[in-house]
């Protein structure tokens, strides 16, 4: 069985765009960039390569999410999407649309946009899907003892996302820090913060957080994004018990854009966190 977890691209998952970022490691696929920006004059290309020992198959294609206030992504059907979800789908183009990766063996996978003339303004987005497909098993017929009843195999099939994201026009973002406190739940202590967005797009950066008089911060989150639909939502990051005491108190807490575009400040607070 093919060891390929689920990811959704928003606390690991990391930036790209005009600019290159980290790479996203599920089990056996390693994909480089895990987040897309086009502007309609070129296109680019994710690279995907099968760590693992075996060969691997995966069929590529394009959803909708939408981000909750809660920071997750809920998977949109199609027949509920809206007229701009629609016309990302229609616009965003890429090839092939299925690959087979031998071990330690890259895949380019081209990403383009074809953008109709008379677009309105604003970012378009979809999620580009890499689902893993599992091998086929040969059918077995074993006999089973009287009063066993029937064996059923279940094979999971896992799948891993991107955001492609397609800005037309001059659009610009503007996000805000809230308030910050300490949880602690059923998976453990967390550290959270409210983030608020503001503009015709969405924003992307990391956040830092520090203790005055501390040199090392306390904490780091790469890709960190508030989509356009949603104009403010909950961070949440889980933490060890023994960092969630040390966050607790004055802290300074930083929103920036990634640093492989510069790492400029985007917003940054202090707060005093119960």
């Amino acid at each position: 069985m093919l060891r390929f977890l689920k990811a959704l691209g928003l606390f690991t998952a990391a930036a790209l765009g005009a600019a290159a970022s980290p790479a996203l490691a599920a089990g056996d696929l390693l994909v480089a960039p895990t987040r897309v920006i086009l502007d309609g004059s070129r296109g680019t290309e994710v690279v995907l390569n099968n760590i693992g020992s075996e060969p691997a198959t995966y069929r590529i294609s394009l959803e909708i999410k939408r981000m909750t206030a809660e920071g997750g992504l809920d998977e949109i059907a199609e027949e509920n999407v809206t007229a701009a979800e629609r016309a990302a789908l229609d616009m965003i183009a890429f090839s092939p649309r299925r690959v087979t990766l031998p071990p330690n063996q890259p895949q380019v996978v081209r990403v383009g946009v074809r953008l109709p003339e008379g677009t309105p303004p604003g970012e378009y987005r979809a999620h580009m899907l890499f689902r893993a497909v599992p091998d086929a098993a040969p059918a077995t017929a074993e006999p089973k003892p009287a009063g066993e009843g029937v064996s059923i195999a279940l094979t999971p099939i896992y799948g891993i996302t991107i955001p492609v994201i397609v800005r037309v026009g001059d659009l610009g973002a503007e996000a805000s820090i809230g308030e910050a406190w300490v949880s602690a739940g059923a998976d453990g202590p967390a550290f959270n913060f409210d983030l608020s967005r503001s503009g015709n797009r969405s924003v992307y950066g990391d956040i830092e957080v520090t203790r005055p008089g501390l040199a090392e911060p306390l904490l780091v989150a790469r890709g960190i994004a508030v989509y356009p639909e949603v104009g403010a939502r909950k961070v949440s990051l889980r933490v060890p018990g023994e960092l969630a005491a040390k966050l607790k108190g004055p802290v300074r807490i930083r929103y920036a854009e990634d640093r492989e575009i510069g790492g400029g400040t985007i917003d940054e607070a202090e707060r005093v966190v119960k």
